[in-house]
């Protein structure tokens, strides 16, 4: 017996569905994902003030930061 990846039984069951439902089931997945991209860009930014506050933010010149890079 093969086993079936959830994958493609989530496939299968979404070839199950009517056109109307499957385009529904898009907006759904795709406003899902822009909620999760915009929860993971605050959490980045909140990360980011936090770091900045603390000092451990890097500031210089271009030629400053290169120069660390390359160390």
């Amino acid at each position: 017996m093969t086993k079936v990846s959830n994958f493609e039984k989530v496939l299968d069951s979404v070839e199950a569905l009517s056109v109307d439902e499957q385009e529904t089931l898009i907006k759904l997945v795709e406003q899902r994902l822009a909620e999760r991209r915009r929860e993971e860009i605050a959490a980045n930014i909140a990360q980011a003030k936090a770091e900045y506050q603390t000092g451990q933010v890097f500031r210089g010149t271009v030629e400053e930061v290169i120069a660390e890079l390359r160390q």
